[in-house]
């Protein structure tokens, strides 16, 4: 695939008339999907599937377009003829760009991993035999994906690997549900069969009578997942530079009035460690590891092409939303074997969702506990707990509340599969913390 995306860029490249200049984003996959119901393969398929994003640029004008590939040179070629021709077409009416910035130095890479993941029958054959006698039901997304980048001033960049995403659910009734994820480009018999014994166990427990707490502050253990779903409205322009300066951020405090987080909390944008590849569709490179929360203190953002033109500055290969895609919150020193005695008595959360901000000024949070979340009494788990809503600040859930993050961590990568399958990713810890607010 690599070299055929070459070979289609040279065809545009050899097409650019005058002072044109364009760029090429190439996004391909070749993936197996298996979904599961009552324990039992439902549907199953294989996607192979290619498209090629054109940017064609002349002077501060620009504009772009997308079309899907055949994978037959003749056929792509009339296609992206024609892209240019229309593009070409459109570029008079449009308005010049002020913030427009384009990669003129060049940084051609190369990033091939070869798949390390077995056959997904494989998988398949295991996610049955470990499922009899519980009610699964979930969704298996595995191969390689390839995205690709290419200009007019030659630089050609590839990226290649395979991963896995199975998200599983074991239903007990009505709304009572052990929810459960595990990926990576490394399949693991033992560490899938581990997650399903916990799961499992999760899932006798949700047998017993739900319990109802009174709205207030309880200590609390967020899982990695549940964390994920917090630390994840950081993407909503909370570490954008755009957004930074326009006010508009719900971290904006943080740079504005040196409002600061838990010591322990230290975010990053890890490209080396992540799914994601390390240029974006505006060729720009990203560095290996951008500095976001160090010990609690803002002191990065992600800066994209355009606000590194509209501001001064040097980007640092953000895409046009500066949300995270690789997102390495640093863990802790609590063993997780120890969560739930460090916890003694309050709530085991294992998933969050319905998040929204109930005020974004002063970053307040507001969202729904989901499936397996548990009232636990002096370390034990004594029953499961009914639907709650929390309503907190993460200046304080991560700052002066946090009592403690876990030395493990786990890995979430994006299950996201609307149009394609996303590559963004996350690597957290679970958290300990005092007084988290329930307000129904």
């Amino acid at each position: 695939m690599k070299t055929y995306f070459y070979q289609l860029a040279d065809f545009v490249g050899a097409r650019l008339q005058g002072s044109e200049q364009y760029q090429c984003w190439y996004s391909a996959e070749a993936s197996d999907f298996v979904r599961f119901n009552r324990s039992a393969i439902r549907q199953s398929g294989h996607v192979r599937q290619a498209a090629l994003t054109l940017h064609l640029i002349d002077g501060r004008r620009h504009g772009s377009a997308t079309a899907a590939l055949a994978g037959h040179l003749e056929a792509d070629s009339a296609t992206i003829e024609q892209l240019l021709v229309t593009l070409r077409a459109q570029l008079p009416d449009l308005p010049e760009d002020p913030h427009l910035l384009v990669a003129t130095e060049v940084h051609s890479t190369e990033f091939i991993e070869p798949s390390r993941l077995p056959d997904a029958a494989v998988i398949v054959d295991q996610v049955l035999r470990a499922a009899k006698g519980v009610d699964l039901v979930g969704i298996l997304a595995m191969g390689p994906m390839m995205r690709g980048f290419a200009n007019a001033a030659g630089q050609r960049n590839w990226h290649q690997s395979a991963t896995f995403n199975l998200g599983w659910s074991l239903y007990q009734s009505r709304d009572k549900a052990v929810k459960c994820a595990y990926a990576g480009s490394d399949w693991s018999s033992l560490e899938f069969a581990a997650k399903m014994q916990e799961a499992t166990a999760q899932l006798a427990m949700l047998r017993r009578t739900p319990v109802t707490v009174k709205p207030g502050a309880y200590r609390a253990f967020l899982t990695p997942t549940a964390l994920q779903e917090i630390i994840g409205m950081f993407n909503w322009d909370g570490l954008s530079e755009k957004s930074l300066r326009t006010h508009q951020s719900s971290l904006r405090r943080m740079r504005d009035d040196g409002v600061r987080l838990n010591p322990a909390i230290t975010l990053c944008e890890d490209t080396l460690g992540g799914v994601a590849p390390g240029f974006g569709a505006d060729g720009f490179i990203k560095p290996p590891r951008i500095a976001l929360i160090e010990q609690g203190v803002l002191t990065g953002s992600m800066i994209s092409p355009r606000s590194a033109m509209e501001y001064g500055l040097a980007n640092n290969g953000a895409g046009s939303s500066e949300a995270m895609v690789s997102m390495d919150l640093a863990g802790g020193t609590l063993p997780m074997a120890n969560a739930l005695a460090e916890l003694g008595t309050g709530i085991f959360v294992s998933n969050l969702w319905y998040l929204n901000f109930s005020d974004r000024a002063s970053c307040r949070i507001t969202g729904m506990t989901r499936f397996a979340t548990f009232w636990v009494e002096e370390g034990e788990i004594k029953a499961p707990l009914n639907v709650m809503r929390f309503d907190e600040s993460v200046f304080r859930l991560l700052g002066d509340k946090l009592l403690a993050l876990t030395t493990e961590r786990e890995l979430l990568i994006d299950s996201d599969s609307w149009g394609e399958r996303a590559n963004g990713s996350a690597r957290l810890p679970g958290a300990l913390v005092k007084d988290f607010m329930f307000v129904l």
